[in-house]
Formats: structure tokens, C-alpha cells, sequence
């Protein structure tokens, strides 16, 4: 729900213009939307200290409002061993421009989906379910749907998609949690729905859904630079 909590976060990040990771990651906690654990760690001492309590191998992101896309600066690696390939990390990402912290994050499996949504200014806000991971851009296997999303959106959006036999127990994997990622894009569309007047654009890519559930591995928040009018 937009509480008051979702409401600051927003309001201390309007000078930047968009939403750094772990505070992202709060926001989708407050609408039931589940991440890997993670923490948000200002100094290599709570890095390693967090990575000890999550349990390795873990990802580690670096946070800073001037590194919107972390893989451009290399500010991302995941499956980190041990407290020297982390500590190898920070140093490195410490020092990229307004270094706040690395995001240290347990590793999530499974299919790798991106759920996204953008506000369109004749339609509104739409949602996107597609085949995620690296090649996204390259597949562009998607559905998309205006919000708010139905149940029945949800299940055609899924049957839609190109890939979706990889969700259903392809070459002897698991089915994934349906349910979960059913429930995943229904509390999805309530967020949009309550961002809409203040958001430009979300993306969750990856989001890991396998026969234990979805995890959204990545949230980035991109916030409106003006008064934004929804349709009616």
C-alpha cells in the first residue's frame, strides 16, 4: 500500500529523478512483492558482515544516484564466493561517482522473467510480462496489458508469450509457481496503479520464478520529471 514510508522514499528522490535499488526494493516489500535478501551496506565492513549473514554466494550492486545502469560501469557481478572476491568488488565500485554503498543480495534461480510498467499518455498506465534476463532485447518476447491487470490479464498475458513452455517444465525442469507469479502481477498492478501519478516508468528484470516462488532479483523506479494526467 502507499504509506507514509513508500511516500518519504519517493519525495527523497525526486532531485535524482528516480528510485535507488534498495529503496525500490522497500517499496515493492510494502505491496507483498518478494526479493531475495539482501541488505544495504555503506562501508566493506557491513558488506562482508551481511554477505556472512545471507550466506555466500551472493550478488553485490553498487548504489549511487549518477549509476542508473549498473552493468555499464561493471557495478554489478553476482555469485561472489567469499569475503575476497567481495571485498575485491567494493574497493573497485567504491570509486564510481557518489558511492553510497553496494546492495549485498542473496542468489535467486529459476526462469528469468522482467515485469514492467510505463505510463503511456493517451492509454495510461501499461504493464509488461515478458521473457527477461540479457536477451530481452533481443527476443522481445512480451505481453502487454493496461492496467489494472485482471486475473484473467494474468493468465493470457502468460499464455501469450513465445517462452512460455520454459515456465511449465521444459526439458524435465520444475513448473514453476504459477500462483506465485499470478499473485506477483496482480500486486504488481496495485502498485502501478498507486505510482502511476508520480512515475515515469518500473522495470523488474531479472524476476526468478521457479517451483518455489518469484523473486525480483532488480527494481529500478523511474519517476516523472512533471504533472503526469492519467486517463480516465
Amino acid at each position: 500500500m502507499l504509506n507514509d514510508s513508500v511516500l518519504t522514499i519517493i519525495d527523497q528522490s525526486r532531485a535524482q529523478g528516480w528510485v535507488l535499488e534498495p529503496d525500490a526494493k522497500t517499496i515493492l516489500a510494502a505491496y507483498g512483492l518478494p526479493a531475495p535478501p539482501h541488505a544495504w551496506a555503506r562501508n566493506l565492513d557491513q558488506a562482508l558482515l551481511e554477505a556472512a549473514t545471507i550466506g555466500y554466494p551472493v550478488a553485490a550492486k553498487v548504489v549511487s544516484p549518477a549509476v542508473i545502469h549498473k552493468s555499464e560501469v561493471q557495478g554489478v557481478t553476482a555469485g561472489l564466493k567469499n569475503d575476497s572476491e567481495l571485498s575485491e568488488f567494493y574497493q573497485r565500485v567504491s570509486g564510481l561517482p557518489e558511492f553510497q554503498g553496494v546492495l549485498v543480495e542473496g542468489m535467486a534461480e529459476g526462469v528469468e522473467l522482467i515485469v514492467g510498467a510505463k505510463i503511456d499518455h493517451q492509454f495510461g498506465p501499461v504493464i509488461l510480462l515478458g521473457i527477461g534476463g540479457t536477451s530481452v532485447e533481443i527476443y522481445q518476447d512480451v505481453a502487454l496489458r493496461m492496467a489494472p491487470l485482471t486475473e484473467q490479464d494474468v493468465t493470457t498475458m502468460v499464455g501469450e508469450l513465445k517462452g512460455s513452455r520454459l515456465l511449465n517444465g521444459y526439458r524435465g525442469a520444475a513448473v514453476i509457481d504459477h500462483a506465485a507469479l499470478n499473485t506477483f502481477l496482480l500486486r504488481f498492478s496495485e502498485l502501478v496503479m498507486d505510482l502511476a501519478p508520480e512515475m515515469e516508468s518500473i522495470d523488474i528484470n531479472p524476476l526468478f520464478c521457479s517451483d518455489h516462488g518469484c523473486l525480483a532479483a532488480d527494481a529500478r523506479i523511474m519517476l516523472s520529471t512533471g504533472p503526469v494526467t492519467i486517463p480516465k
